[in-house]
């Protein structure tokens, strides 16, 4: 208790005084590519290039039907016109949050670049042979994994998560391929609105978002 009660007041001056100078890049209309994916695309690209850590992962935020947000962070896994792509299990908080509402925002947030990206709209299962197809790309671990955990639902100990585990190794044991679980798939957020931000200086930034409407998507500058 003592440490603690000497570290709160340093960290309660320090925090008012924390910030960054964002003079990294400039973000204009004319820059943008022609379409929200293409324009996402190539953010994800200069985020590889900048060596920016999980630069596909996104926080995801998403309400249950009395409206109590929750948010946590997945990998987008797919990325085209339709939408953007991660895999879940279907009996998670996310997924149940999901099938009750049917809309979910997603946020990239890449830091080192000073910019970050959202993606809000509606949501969809994708279909069993995209599951298909990036489960078999998923190393064997990872597959046993979603067989075994009993995603957001409370366990007794790390032991019980262990032995679920073990279990799912013997069973898979002298099988060459893991098959699909049939609790786990995708989701695709089909975008209704994008919004690309570029930090600038003096909180001046620059935030451009494509939306959709009934003629087709357009391009807005909003304020800071």
């Amino acid at each position: 208790m003592a440490d603690a009660d000497i570290a709160t007041p340093d960290i309660a001056v320090a925090l008012p005084t924390m910030r960054v100078s964002y003079e990294e890049g400039t973000l204009s209309e004319a820059e943008l590519a022609d379409t929200w994916h293409q324009q996402l695309q190539s953010w994800l690209d200069d985020a590889i290039r900048a060596g920016a850590p999980e630069p596909n992962a996104m926080v995801l935020a998403t309400a249950n039907a009395e409206g109590m947000p929750s948010s946590r962070t997945v990998l987008m896994k797919g990325l085209d016109e339709r939408g953007v792509v991660f895999f879940t299990n279907y009996t998670s908080t996310k997924s149940h949050d999901l099938m009750a509402t049917r809309f979910a925002s997603a946020t990239f947030p890449w830091y080192s670049l000073h910019r970050q990206a959202t993606v809000r709209g509606t949501v969809e299962k994708v279909s069993q042979a995209e599951t298909k197809t990036y489960w078999a790309s998923r190393p064997r671990g990872s597959q046993l994994g979603a067989w075994a955990s009993p995603q957001s639902i409370v366990v007794r100990d790390r032991g019980t998560l262990e032995n679920a585990l073990a279990n799912v190794e013997r069973r898979f044991a002298d099988a060459e391929e893991v098959p699909v679980p049939p609790h786990w798939g995708g989701w695709r957020i089909r975008p209704e609105v994008v919004e690309f931000w570029q930090g600038r200086r003096d909180r001046m930034h620059d935030r451009l978002r494509f939306r959709l409407n009934r003629d087709g998507w357009t391009v807005e500058r909003v304020g800071p």
